[in-house]
């Protein structure tokens, strides 16, 4: 009976742990509602496993994305810019098919930044592909290459408003680090891509009220 009890209490033990990591199969009540644009354009979904105030965790799936080669840059707003440019007209036909593709949702954008203040960082701009287009092969492009992403399987999500510029995202990835200090994910976090992070907007550039911005730092 002891023996019995004691494994008993290693299993709850285990099981604690996998929820607290947010790595057990029942999802969070997601603090942040979904944004309005995905309810006319499609977006990729997610599990939310855990949520709080100030952030999410969330579980991906892998799914195919069509992506710009990395752009240097000084400025996110220059190079989101033109991997925006190469994306939309991909969609427009600028493919392979000469294929008309609808506007998803959001917009995302790795970014590893510069290690000094007059250099480069690097920026890959990716665009959701609708769903038909997602267990064949896409039409094809000189300027942008199908990837299935995430990489990595969960994500720590920031949530802020307002357009995003060089100005402020610095400051919304600080915010995001430092709610994950002494978290259950704060060492997973430790070992995923160094200073990178991802950048995930919602909106057109048309819009000005209600805009969603994301910030995200992967890990497994």
């Amino acid at each position: 009976m002891m023996g019995s009890g004691r494994r008993a209490l290693g299993l709850l033990l285990a099981f604690s742990l996998a929820v607290a990591l947010g790595l057990g199969s029942s999802a969070a009540t997601p603090v942040y509602r979904i944004p309005d644009n995905c309810k006319r354009l499609e977006c990729p979904s997610y599990t939310v496993v855990h949520s709080q105030a100030d952030f999410e965790i969330r579980r991906y799936q892998s799914v195919l994305w069509m992506s710009t080669p990395p752009l240097n840059s000084t400025s996110y707003t220059d190079a989101t810019g033109r991997g925006f440019s190469m994306l939309f007209s991909y969609i427009q036909g600028k493919n392979s098919k000469g294929a008309v593709i609808e506007m998803t949702a959001p917009v995302m954008v790795d970014v590893e930044p510069s290690t000094g203040p007059f250099c480069n960082s690097s920026f890959a701009v990716h665009l959701y592909m609708p769903k038909q287009y997602q267990q064949g092969k896409p039409p094809l492009s000189s300027e942008v290459i199908p990837t299935r992403l995430p990489v990595h399987r969960y994500a720590a999500v920031r949530r802020f408003g307002g357009f995003m510029n060089d100005s402020n995202i610095a400051p919304q990835v600080s915010l995001l680090r430092t709610s994950l200090k002494g978290s259950p994910w704060q060492a997973s976090l430790a070992k995923t891509r160094g200073g990178g992070y991802t950048l995930a907007g919602y909106n057109s550039p048309f819009e000005y009220k209600n805009r969603v911005n994301e910030v995200l730092l992967w890990f497994d």
